[in-house]
């Protein structure tokens, strides 16, 4: 994320204080998240009973967003504010300061996950933590919000259930396919939670960072290119918010298959197969479990 220089966020709030609350006005609970799983997990808690807007769009890569106007000022009129944390949305201090100090709660899922000893931001691909990441969720709204407490107790039990079916299904497919086939290439350190919670060896990175901001020398890309030879990679990933030109090659230097793009840092659009956080976790097992096997239909997940 480049920051934002101050007379830029000065601009902004102007336009946001221009702009005047008549959200911030209207009845009934808000909630502004930042990235698109967070968003997509505080709808499904809020349901019909508060307004969820995204600030991060689908397929827009986090590391590099930037604060539009619009933005500041739709955490200015919010109740609550769901951030994810880490390195993907650390522009919201500054957006707060920008919006005017407001009222609104603020919710850091990655304080209420099982992060691991580095924080690495990307929790959301161990369904475990987006499990726990619904009861914050439902908790915080239900604080804010008394009088429709029972009604995000019963969506975060009905999403969690879900997210607990799915995650059973995932893990079944993955344990049948061998422990020395499960070997991952993808584009940065962005499926470390994943891979540790269904056995997948991360052979490598092309970016080796967990932001794509990094950039991989000549050096580098030449020692993947050997790695993936030497342990038998079948397929090398790319990532649906991002440009596959350096994996193809890498792909084609080492002579293996090219992957499925995976939702590693943003959901998709409504309608694609990443569109929800169910979806995209679905999309991503089964794109896995296809370039892990070179079988199509290596996973099944049918309820």
């Amino acid at each position: 994320m480049r920051r934002l220089l101050a007379p830029v966020l000065a601009l902004i709030a102007l336009a946001v204080a221009a702009c005047g609350g008549d959200a911030a006005d209207a009845a009934g609970t808000t909630v502004v998240a930042t990235t698109t799983q967070a968003a997509d997990l505080a709808r499904n808690v809020a349901g019909e009973r508060a307004a969820t807007v995204g600030i991060i769009p689908p397929d827009a890569d986090p590391h590099e967003y930037e604060l539009r106007p619009r933005d500041v000022q739709a955490i200015a009129e919010a109740t609550l504010v769901i951030r994810s944390g880490g390195d993907l949305d650390e522009w919201l201090e500054e957006a707060l300061d920008a919006a005017g100090d407001p009222d609104a709660e603020t919710l850091t899922l990655i304080d209420h996950v099982d992060a691991d000893e580095q924080a690495d931001p990307h929790w959301w691909h161990d369904p475990r933590n987006a499990v726990r990441a619904v009861r914050a969720i439902e908790r915080a709204l239900a604080a804010g919000d008394r009088a429709n407490a029972g009604a995000y107790a019963r969506n975060a039990e009905r999403y969690i259930g879900e997210i607990e079916a799915l995650d059973g299904r995932i893990a079944a497919c993955m344990e049948k396919i061998p422990a020395g086939e499960r070997k991952l290439v993808t584009t940065h350190d962005s499926l470390g939670y994943l891979a540790d919670r269904y056995g997948i060896e991360v052979v490598g990175a092309v970016i080796p960072s967990r932001s794509t901001r990094g950039q991989a020398s000549a050096g580098e890309t030449a020692r993947l290119v050997e790695t993936i030879r030497r342990e038998g990679v079948r397929t090398v990933f790319t990532e649906s918010s991002l440009s596959a030109e350096v994996e193809e090659a890498i792909a084609r230097d080492a002579g293996v298959a090219l992957g499925e793009p995976l939702y590693a840092d943003t959901l998709g659009r409504a309608g694609t197969p990443g569109g929800t956080y169910l979806d995209a976790l679905a999309h991503n097992a089964q794109a896995l479990a296809a370039g892990f096997t070179g079988r199509p239909d290596a996973c099944d997940l049918g309820a």
